[in-house]
Order: structure tokens, then C-alpha cells, then sequence
């Protein structure tokens, strides 16, 4: 009885000690790659093996707000889409998307791609717009100021007009664009955010290009203004 007693314990410890080994092998093997067919979900975070969030895919209900050096500021953006981060865990850049067909039978529809300076806001964007008034496509080239947005997000929102009036937003430097009435442009501006050169088709079809001083006064134009 004592020897069979002592087999069925040898028999149950070596048992335990393969499914151990084999769970661990599944879950190793696991970790290392997964395929899936098809696959819903609300929300996907990459994330660096130290845990550092790289990039967040989300709907519109899971969307994060503001992430820097891994705080979350809250910032409701009522969108969904795909946000960048840096080796730090700061977002520096996205891709959000949206549209539908309102009650009273108008349409919108979005789509805004775009990359941050360091810690700031986007210093290059690329915007296709749908609304009530009209279409607008637009790619910019903005300067960023160097004050650290979290400047800004630490703040109250009651306080962030009073706080930008001290603190400078940035200024476009190039802008190409297709505005609401058809026509299309291109800008190139100085670091004060002044036209300089203005190159445009109106929605007419009429072509001209401007240089300008840094007032906004025409110093030269292609084709010469009619007398």
C-alpha cells in the first residue's frame, strides 16, 4: 500500500510539473506572435516592451485625451482614429476621421492627419473638411512657439483664453489649399504670419500671383491689375 501510495505521488508531482512546463510553453509561444482572422475592438495600445505608449487605435467612446510622458491631460475630441507617441510617451502626431448625415439632410465629413513639435502642437497638417458651407482641402506648414503644452493642459480650460493672449499659438508659413468657393491657393508667409507670395486661381478661373509687403500692400502682381 505505502509503495503504491508513494507512485501515485510520484505519478501526480510529475503531472503537475509537465502541464506547467506545457502552459508555459503555450503562453511563450503566445507572447511571441498570435494570428488572427478577423478582429473588433474598441481600443488597441502598442506599447514598447517597458511599457511606453507608442501608439493608441481607438474608437470615438475610448479616445484618450492628451498624453505627455505618459499623464493623460483630459481633452474630449469626440472622434476616433490613431495617435502617435514618441520614445517618451508623448503624443506627437495623429490620424482622426469622421462624418454623417445630419437631421436636417446635410452632410459632414473629416479627415486630419498631422505631426507635433516637440511638446507642442502640430507643425504640419493635412486637412480635407466637408460641411454645411462648403468643401476645404488644406495642407499647412505651421512654426511652433517653444512654451511646453502642458503649460497649457495644467490650466483650468476657463483659463486657456487669458493664458494664449500671453503666449504666442504659432504661426502658419505655408498653406496650399482649395477653399470653400472653389477657388485654390498658395501661400507663403513670413514668421510674423504675413502673405509674402500668393499664388491663386479664383473660382472663376482667373489666375494671379502676388508679392506683398509686410503690411498686406500688393508690391508686384501677375497679371498687372487693370487701371
Amino acid at each position: 500500500m505505502g509503495q503504491e501510495l508513494r507512485a501515485w505521488r510520484i505519478y501526480g508531482a510529475v503531472s503537475t510539473l509537465a502541464f506547467v512546463v506545457l502552459a508555459i510553453s503555450a503562453f511563450s509561444l503566445t507572447r511571441q506572435r498570435t494570428t488572427f482572422g478577423t478582429i473588433d475592438v474598441q481600443r488597441i495600445n502598442v506599447v514598447e516592451p517597458n511599457g511606453t505608449l507608442r501608439m493608441v487605435i481607438s474608437n470615438k467612446a475610448r479616445f484618450p485625451g492628451v498624453i505627455v510622458r505618459g499623464k493623460q491631460y483630459p481633452f474630449d475630441r469626440h472622434t476616433a482614429g490613431i495617435l502617435f507617441y514618441n520614445d517618451e510617451g508623448t503624443e506627437n502626431g495623429g490620424l482622426i476621421f469622421g462624418g454623417r448625415k445630419h437631421a436636417d439632410g446635410t452632410v459632414s465629413s473629416y479627415g486630419h492627419l498631422s505631426f507635433d513639435r516637440y511638446e507642442q502642437d502640430q507643425a504640419f497638417s493635412l486637412d480635407a473638411i466637408q460641411n454645411r458651407t462648403g468643401q476645404v482641402t488644406r495642407l499647412a506648414f505651421i512654426d511652433r512657439p517653444k512654451w511646453r503644452i502642458t503649460d497649457l493642459l495644467k490650466l483650468p480650460v476657463s483659463r486657456w483664453r487669458q493664458f494664449l493672449k500671453t503666449h504666442p499659438r504659432g504661426e502658419p508659413r505655408l498653406t496650399m489649399e482649395r477653399a470653400h468657393d472653389g477657388a485654390v491657393f498658395l501661400a507663403v508667409k513670413d514668421r510674423q504670419g504675413h502673405t509674402r507670395i500668393l499664388i491663386k486661381v479664383g473660382s472663376h478661373g482667373n489666375p494671379v500671383i502676388q508679392l506683398l509687403g509686410a503690411s498686406g500692400r500688393v508690391i508686384a502682381q501677375l497679371p498687372r491689375p487693370r487701371k
